[in-house]
């Protein structure tokens, strides 16, 4: 098979699209033939050396990534034979390889995927979509909220706009440049703003006629992060979820009187069922149309440029690599 692998941490560069043998499932196992594999800003992160949430840094050489969807084409022993052929999706939890053309898990992290959603938008929902439903449950937004969405053209963010749009919320996306806030809209924000416009503060408000935000789903930090907390009114709330603009863990706290602030960490989606419970939902509403998954597509092979795609935000919604 081939697949991605990075020898030494560093630069997007040390991503190396290679061939492999082809791994065998073990016991309790299944192989999947890879059709799609998610990459996330935590794959940045692993690449260059960091451990993040995970309970030490990769060990090298390594295959990265731990989203696939596939089709099941090899069986370990002590797996029904029923899975042999179906299309499913998987979090591979703390092991990686999923950037290559084959990779194996344990048959209990499978879903079969729904009949109307393609392998991307399977990945991106596995988890994408269950890290943006997680957030959600600390603060589940009304029709009486006025919702500002940071970031509203990533793969989370979209899924939030859409999230709010479906509770009957008033929602403000923000996103850098002209194509990016036309994907917000689309997604469904009542308003969609260039936050690197100097003015854009000045025209939430006056699109608000002077009514306060209420929410602010806050996973970037930095400049933009600052000033849409300030446009929250008595008793909004500020639910921060990463630091992207100014690097994991450097966020500084940006506080407001009569704002509540909620630091979510990497434990937050144990709540409310489990990592699985989350799963099921999260393809459940892209199943029903509810939540659409925005993707960048690259080849495997340009895993390297994916890396830099994301790094440099240059891409919209959730990137996926396709061998």
């Amino acid at each position: 098979m081939h697949a991605v692998r990075l020898y030494a941490f560093g630069p997007a560069e040390n991503l190396t699209y290679e061939e492999l043998p082809d791994p065998v499932p073990g016991p309790g196992q299944v192989r999947i033939a890879v059709a799609a594999a998610g990459v996330h800003l935590l794959d940045a992160a692993l690449r260059e050396g960091h451990q993040g949430p995970l309970p030490e840094a990769p060990r090298l050489p390594t295959v990265p990534g731990r989203e696939v969807a596939g089709v099941v084409d090899a069986l370990g022993d002590g797996v029904d034979g029923l899975w042999l052929g179906r299309r499913v999706v998987a979090h591979l939890g703390f092991a990686p390889g999923g950037y290559a053309e084959l990779a194996v898990t344990e048959v209990e992290r499978l879903h079969d995927i729904p009949e109307n959603l393609d392998f991307a938008a399977a990945v991106a929902m596995i988890g994408t979509g269950r890290t943006a439903l997680g957030i959600a449950q600390f603060a589940e937004p009304g029709p009486d909220d006025v919702v500002v969405v940071p970031a509203a053209a990533g793969g989370i963010g979209t899924l939030l706009v859409q999230h709010a749009e479906n509770a009957g919320a008033t929602v403000i996306g923000l996103a850098g440049g002209p194509e990016k806030t036309a994907r917000v809209r689309a997604a469904g924000a009542d308003l969609a703003v260039d936050y690197t416009a100097p003015d854009w503060p000045a025209k939430v408000r006056a699109h608000l006629g002077g009514r306060p935000a209420s929410l602010v789903y806050d996973g970037v930090g930095g400049q933009a992060a600052r000033e849409a907390v300030a446009l929250l009114g008595p008793g909004g709330r500020h639910l921060v979820f990463g630091w992207s603009a100014e690097g994991i863990g450097q966020g500084e706290g940006y506080h407001v009187e009569g704002v509540s602030e909620s630091v979510l960490g990497p434990a937050m989606l144990e709540r409310a069922g489990g990592l699985r419970a989350l799963e099921l939902r999260a393809l459940e509403e892209a199943a029903q149309g509810r939540l659409r998954p925005a993707v960048t597509r690259f080849p495997l092979a340009e895993a390297a440029a994916a890396h830099r795609a994301l790094e440099g935000r240059d891409t919209i919604g959730k990137v996926v690599l396709e061998p």
